[in-house]
Protein backbone atom coordinates (compact mmCIF):
# COMPACT_ATOMS: atom_id res chain seq x y z
CA UNK A 1 0.00 0.00 0.00
CA UNK A 2 1.28 3.44 -0.90
CA UNK A 3 1.60 6.03 1.86
CA UNK A 4 0.74 9.72 1.88
CA UNK A 5 1.37 12.57 4.31
CA UNK A 6 -1.50 14.86 5.25
CA UNK A 7 -0.06 18.26 4.36
CA UNK A 8 2.72 19.59 6.57
CA UNK A 9 1.43 17.81 9.67
CA UNK A 10 3.80 14.88 9.31
CA UNK A 11 0.85 12.52 9.76
CA UNK A 12 1.58 9.63 7.40
CA UNK A 13 -1.28 7.31 6.42
CA UNK A 14 -2.16 4.81 3.72
CA UNK A 15 -3.12 6.38 0.39
CA UNK A 16 -6.65 5.09 0.91
CA UNK A 17 -8.30 5.02 4.30
CA UNK A 18 -11.42 3.23 5.48
CA UNK A 19 -14.63 5.02 6.42
CA UNK A 20 -16.32 3.00 9.16
CA UNK A 21 -19.55 5.00 9.61
CA UNK A 22 -22.06 2.45 8.32
CA UNK A 23 -20.50 -0.57 10.00
CA UNK A 24 -22.50 -2.35 12.68
CA UNK A 25 -20.84 -3.74 15.80
CA UNK A 26 -20.39 -7.44 14.95
CA UNK A 27 -17.66 -9.96 14.34
CA UNK A 28 -17.91 -9.63 10.56
CA UNK A 29 -17.08 -5.93 10.70
CA UNK A 30 -14.27 -6.51 13.20
CA UNK A 31 -12.85 -9.06 10.77
CA UNK A 32 -13.26 -6.61 7.87
CA UNK A 33 -11.38 -3.84 9.67
CA UNK A 34 -8.57 -6.24 10.56
CA UNK A 35 -8.48 -7.46 6.96
CA UNK A 36 -7.99 -3.84 5.89
CA UNK A 37 -4.97 -3.61 8.19
CA UNK A 38 -3.61 -6.82 6.69
CA UNK A 39 -3.95 -5.26 3.22
CA UNK A 40 -2.02 -2.16 4.25
CA UNK A 41 -4.71 0.30 5.34
CA UNK A 42 -3.49 2.40 8.27
CA UNK A 43 -6.12 5.18 8.33
CA UNK A 44 -9.56 4.60 9.89
CA UNK A 45 -12.38 7.10 10.26
CA UNK A 46 -15.13 7.08 12.88
CA UNK A 47 -17.06 9.57 15.03
CA UNK A 48 -18.87 9.79 18.34
CA UNK A 49 -22.15 10.37 16.53
CA UNK A 50 -21.88 7.18 14.45
CA UNK A 51 -24.18 4.76 16.21
CA UNK A 52 -24.02 6.92 18.24
CA UNK A 53 -21.06 5.68 20.27
CA UNK A 54 -21.08 2.06 19.07
CA UNK A 55 -18.98 2.73 15.97
CA UNK A 56 -16.10 4.03 18.05
CA UNK A 57 -16.39 0.92 20.23
CA UNK A 58 -16.26 -1.27 17.11
CA UNK A 59 -13.19 0.50 15.75
CA UNK A 60 -11.53 0.43 19.17
CA UNK A 61 -12.00 -3.31 19.57
CA UNK A 62 -11.02 -4.13 16.00
CA UNK A 63 -7.82 -2.07 16.09
CA UNK A 64 -6.75 -2.82 19.66
CA UNK A 65 -4.13 -5.35 18.47
CA UNK A 66 -2.54 -2.75 16.18
CA UNK A 67 -1.72 0.11 18.57
CA UNK A 68 1.07 2.25 17.16
CA UNK A 69 0.55 0.84 13.67
CA UNK A 70 -2.62 2.66 12.62
CA UNK A 71 -4.12 6.16 12.67
CA UNK A 72 -7.66 6.60 14.01
CA UNK A 73 -9.64 9.74 13.27
CA UNK A 74 -12.78 10.59 15.22
CA UNK A 75 -15.01 13.63 15.60
CA UNK A 76 -16.79 15.91 18.04
CA UNK A 77 -19.39 18.60 17.52
CA UNK A 78 -22.85 17.16 18.14
CA UNK A 79 -24.95 16.94 21.28
CA UNK A 80 -27.20 14.06 22.26
CA UNK A 81 -30.38 13.64 24.22
CA UNK A 82 -29.89 10.66 26.59
CA UNK A 83 -33.57 10.81 27.61
CA UNK A 84 -35.08 10.18 24.17
CA UNK A 85 -34.06 6.63 23.40
CA UNK A 86 -30.53 5.65 22.30
CA UNK A 87 -29.02 9.13 22.63
CA UNK A 88 -30.27 10.67 19.37
CA UNK A 89 -28.46 13.65 17.93
CA UNK A 90 -30.30 16.86 18.80
CA UNK A 91 -28.02 19.57 17.42
CA UNK A 92 -24.56 21.05 17.18
CA UNK A 93 -22.37 21.61 20.24
CA UNK A 94 -18.70 22.58 20.07
CA UNK A 95 -18.46 24.36 23.41
CA UNK A 96 -15.06 23.76 25.04
CA UNK A 97 -16.58 21.66 27.83
CA UNK A 98 -18.36 19.49 25.26
CA UNK A 99 -15.17 18.99 23.26
CA UNK A 100 -13.40 17.84 26.41
CA UNK A 101 -16.25 15.50 27.34
CA UNK A 102 -16.21 13.91 23.88
CA UNK A 103 -12.42 13.54 23.95
CA UNK A 104 -12.46 11.65 27.25
CA UNK A 105 -15.30 9.39 26.12
CA UNK A 106 -13.71 8.73 22.71
CA UNK A 107 -10.40 7.81 24.33
CA UNK A 108 -12.17 5.13 26.36
CA UNK A 109 -14.19 3.75 23.48
CA UNK A 110 -11.25 3.71 21.07
CA UNK A 111 -8.96 2.15 23.71
CA UNK A 112 -6.15 4.60 22.97
CA UNK A 113 -3.99 6.96 25.02
CA UNK A 114 -4.30 9.79 22.47
CA UNK A 115 -6.67 10.51 19.58
CA UNK A 116 -4.59 10.63 16.39
CA UNK A 117 -6.84 13.07 14.50
CA UNK A 118 -9.72 14.94 16.18
CA UNK A 119 -12.10 16.64 13.74
CA UNK A 120 -14.79 19.16 14.45
CA UNK A 121 -17.62 17.26 12.73
CA UNK A 122 -19.57 20.34 11.67
CA UNK A 123 -18.90 24.01 12.31
CA UNK A 124 -20.99 25.31 15.22
CA UNK A 125 -22.20 28.85 14.43
CA UNK A 126 -22.69 29.50 18.15
CA UNK A 127 -19.06 28.89 19.13
CA UNK A 128 -16.19 30.94 17.67
CA UNK A 129 -13.88 28.67 15.71
CA UNK A 130 -10.97 30.23 17.60
CA UNK A 131 -12.38 28.79 20.84
CA UNK A 132 -12.72 25.37 19.20
CA UNK A 133 -9.16 25.46 17.87
CA UNK A 134 -7.83 26.67 21.21
CA UNK A 135 -9.54 23.88 23.12
CA UNK A 136 -8.20 21.20 20.80
CA UNK A 137 -4.78 22.87 21.05
CA UNK A 138 -4.98 22.49 24.84
CA UNK A 139 -5.86 18.81 24.43
CA UNK A 140 -2.85 18.39 22.14
CA UNK A 141 -0.56 19.95 24.74
CA UNK A 142 -2.07 17.66 27.36
CA UNK A 143 -1.22 14.62 25.22
CA UNK A 144 -4.84 13.54 24.70
CA UNK A 145 -4.99 14.50 21.00
CA UNK A 146 -2.24 14.47 18.37
CA UNK A 147 -3.73 16.41 15.44
CA UNK A 148 -6.63 18.82 14.82
CA UNK A 149 -9.01 18.56 11.89
CA UNK A 150 -12.12 20.23 10.48
CA UNK A 151 -15.00 18.75 8.52
CA UNK A 152 -17.15 20.60 5.96
CA UNK A 153 -15.64 23.96 6.91
CA UNK A 154 -15.37 26.95 4.58
CA UNK A 155 -12.02 28.35 3.47
CA UNK A 156 -12.46 31.34 5.78
CA UNK A 157 -13.17 29.11 8.78
CA UNK A 158 -10.15 26.96 7.98
CA UNK A 159 -7.91 30.03 7.94
CA UNK A 160 -9.25 31.32 11.26
CA UNK A 161 -8.82 27.96 12.96
CA UNK A 162 -5.37 27.36 11.49
CA UNK A 163 -4.16 30.70 12.86
CA UNK A 164 -4.87 29.46 16.40
CA UNK A 165 -4.00 25.75 16.11
CA UNK A 166 -2.50 24.21 12.94
CA UNK A 167 -5.07 22.13 11.09
CA UNK A 168 -3.68 18.80 9.94
CA UNK A 169 -6.57 17.77 7.71
CA UNK A 170 -9.89 18.95 6.36
CA UNK A 171 -12.53 16.32 5.64
CA UNK A 172 -15.30 17.18 3.18
CA UNK A 173 -17.32 15.48 0.51
CA UNK A 174 -15.38 15.40 -2.76
CA UNK A 175 -15.75 13.19 -5.80
CA UNK A 176 -16.28 13.25 -9.53
CA UNK A 177 -19.85 14.33 -8.92
CA UNK A 178 -19.25 16.83 -6.11
CA UNK A 179 -16.32 19.14 -6.87
CA UNK A 180 -17.19 22.22 -4.80
CA UNK A 181 -14.00 21.96 -2.67
CA UNK A 182 -11.98 22.85 -5.77
CA UNK A 183 -13.31 26.40 -5.66
CA UNK A 184 -11.76 27.61 -2.40
CA UNK A 185 -11.13 24.81 0.11
CA UNK A 186 -8.49 22.85 -1.82
CA UNK A 187 -6.49 25.99 -2.75
CA UNK A 188 -6.59 27.04 0.91
CA UNK A 189 -5.38 23.62 2.03
CA UNK A 190 -2.55 23.74 -0.49
CA UNK A 191 -1.52 27.22 0.61
CA UNK A 192 -1.54 26.37 4.31
CA UNK A 193 -0.11 22.87 4.03
CA UNK A 194 -3.24 21.03 5.17
CA UNK A 195 -4.17 17.52 4.08
CA UNK A 196 -7.55 16.81 2.52
CA UNK A 197 -9.69 13.75 3.22
CA UNK A 198 -12.63 13.21 0.83
CA UNK A 199 -15.58 11.37 2.28
CA UNK A 200 -18.21 9.83 -0.01
CA UNK A 201 -15.51 9.58 -2.71
CA UNK A 202 -17.76 7.19 -4.62
CA UNK A 203 -20.80 9.45 -4.46
CA UNK A 204 -22.57 7.30 -1.84
CA UNK A 205 -22.27 4.33 -4.17
CA UNK A 206 -23.44 6.09 -7.32
CA UNK A 207 -20.00 6.05 -8.96
CA UNK A 208 -19.53 2.31 -8.47
CA UNK A 209 -21.87 1.53 -11.35
CA UNK A 210 -24.07 -0.58 -9.08
CA UNK A 211 -26.99 1.89 -9.22
CA UNK A 212 -29.17 2.24 -12.31
CA UNK A 213 -32.53 3.73 -13.26
CA UNK A 214 -34.45 0.85 -11.68
CA UNK A 215 -32.66 0.88 -8.30
CA UNK A 216 -34.90 1.55 -5.32
CA UNK A 217 -33.90 2.64 -1.82
CA UNK A 218 -35.47 1.83 1.51
CA UNK A 219 -36.99 4.91 3.19
CA UNK A 220 -34.42 4.54 5.96
CA UNK A 221 -31.61 4.93 3.39
CA UNK A 222 -30.46 8.57 3.21
CA UNK A 223 -30.18 8.25 -0.56
CA UNK A 224 -33.97 7.96 -0.80
CA UNK A 225 -34.07 11.63 0.29
CA UNK A 226 -31.13 12.98 -1.72
CA UNK A 227 -32.16 14.98 -4.79
CA UNK A 228 -29.30 13.57 -6.91
CA UNK A 229 -30.69 10.07 -6.50
CA UNK A 230 -34.26 10.99 -7.46
CA UNK A 231 -35.63 8.74 -10.26
CA UNK A 232 -36.41 11.72 -12.50
CA UNK A 233 -32.76 12.87 -12.63
CA UNK A 234 -30.93 9.57 -12.33
CA UNK A 235 -30.74 8.89 -16.05
CA UNK A 236 -29.02 12.23 -16.63
CA UNK A 237 -26.54 11.64 -13.80
CA UNK A 238 -25.72 8.14 -15.02
CA UNK A 239 -23.90 9.70 -17.99
CA UNK A 240 -20.99 10.29 -15.62
CA UNK A 241 -20.93 6.62 -14.66
CA UNK A 242 -20.96 5.66 -18.34
CA UNK A 243 -17.87 7.80 -18.83
CA UNK A 244 -15.82 6.26 -16.03
CA UNK A 245 -17.00 2.78 -16.99
CA UNK A 246 -15.66 3.30 -20.51
CA UNK A 247 -12.30 4.54 -19.19
CA UNK A 248 -12.21 1.61 -16.78
CA UNK A 249 -12.71 -0.87 -19.60
CA UNK A 250 -9.62 0.53 -21.31
CA UNK A 251 -7.62 0.38 -18.08
CA UNK A 252 -8.88 -2.98 -16.85
CA UNK A 253 -10.44 -1.24 -13.85
CA UNK A 254 -13.90 -0.88 -12.35
CA UNK A 255 -15.81 2.42 -12.25
CA UNK A 256 -15.12 2.67 -8.51
CA UNK A 257 -11.39 2.28 -9.09
CA UNK A 258 -11.39 4.99 -11.75
CA UNK A 259 -13.30 7.36 -9.45
CA UNK A 260 -10.82 6.78 -6.62
CA UNK A 261 -7.79 6.96 -8.92
CA UNK A 262 -9.05 10.32 -10.19
CA UNK A 263 -9.11 11.67 -6.63
CA UNK A 264 -5.64 10.32 -5.89
CA UNK A 265 -4.35 12.02 -9.04
CA UNK A 266 -5.58 15.47 -7.97
CA UNK A 267 -3.05 16.15 -5.19
CA UNK A 268 -0.46 14.03 -3.33
CA UNK A 269 -1.95 15.12 0.02
CA UNK A 270 -5.46 13.88 -0.73
CA UNK A 271 -6.48 10.66 1.06
CA UNK A 272 -9.99 9.34 0.26
CA UNK A 273 -11.87 7.26 2.84
CA UNK A 274 -14.39 5.06 1.00
CA UNK A 275 -16.71 3.07 3.22
CA UNK A 276 -17.26 -0.64 2.62
CA UNK A 277 -18.99 -3.50 4.36
CA UNK A 278 -17.70 -6.47 2.37
CA UNK A 279 -14.22 -7.92 1.76
CA UNK A 280 -14.88 -7.90 -1.99
CA UNK A 281 -15.56 -4.15 -2.09
CA UNK A 282 -12.55 -3.54 0.15
CA UNK A 283 -10.26 -5.40 -2.26
CA UNK A 284 -11.80 -3.60 -5.23
CA UNK A 285 -11.32 -0.14 -3.74
CA UNK A 286 -7.75 -0.76 -2.67
CA UNK A 287 -6.94 -1.77 -6.24
CA UNK A 288 -7.40 1.88 -7.18
CA UNK A 289 -3.90 2.72 -5.91
CA UNK A 290 -2.50 0.67 -8.80
CA UNK A 291 -4.56 2.42 -11.49
CA UNK A 292 -2.52 5.07 -13.27
CA UNK A 293 -4.43 7.79 -15.07
CA UNK A 294 -2.32 9.52 -17.70
CA UNK A 295 -2.51 13.28 -18.33
CA UNK A 296 -4.58 12.41 -21.39
CA UNK A 297 -6.99 10.33 -19.28
CA UNK A 298 -7.39 13.15 -16.78
CA UNK A 299 -7.96 15.67 -19.54
CA UNK A 300 -10.60 13.41 -21.09
CA UNK A 301 -12.38 13.20 -17.75
CA UNK A 302 -12.19 16.94 -17.16
CA UNK A 303 -13.47 17.72 -20.65
CA UNK A 304 -16.36 15.33 -20.15
CA UNK A 305 -17.19 16.76 -16.73
CA UNK A 306 -17.54 20.17 -18.35
CA UNK A 307 -20.15 18.71 -20.71
CA UNK A 308 -22.03 16.38 -18.37
CA UNK A 309 -24.59 18.13 -16.15
CA UNK A 310 -24.99 16.76 -12.63
CA UNK A 311 -28.58 17.37 -11.60
CA UNK A 312 -29.82 17.76 -8.02
CA UNK A 313 -28.36 18.82 -4.68
CA UNK A 314 -26.04 16.51 -2.78
CA UNK A 315 -28.19 16.64 0.37
CA UNK A 316 -31.79 17.39 1.28
CA UNK A 317 -32.18 20.98 2.46
CA UNK A 318 -32.18 20.21 6.17
CA UNK A 319 -28.69 18.69 5.90
CA UNK A 320 -27.38 21.10 3.29
CA UNK A 321 -27.71 23.88 5.85
CA UNK A 322 -25.09 22.19 8.06
CA UNK A 323 -22.23 22.24 5.55
CA UNK A 324 -19.59 24.65 4.37
CA UNK A 325 -19.62 27.14 7.24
Amino acid sequence: MQKRTLGKSGLEVSALGLGCMRMSFNQEMIALIRKAVELGVTFFDTAEVYGPFTNEELVGEALAPFKGQVVIATKFGFKHDPVSGPSPTVGLDSRPEQIRRVAEASLRRLRVEAIDLFYQHRVDPNVPIEDVAGTVGDLIREGKVKHFGLSEASAQTIRRAHAVQPVAAVQSEYSLWWRAPEEAVLPTCEELGIGFVPYSPLGKGFLTGAIDESTTFDPSDLRSHIPRFAPEVRKTNLALVDLIRAIGQRKGATPAQIALAWLLAQKPWIVPIPGVRSPERLQENLGAVNVELSPEDLQEINDALARIPIVGDRYPQYLQEMTGR
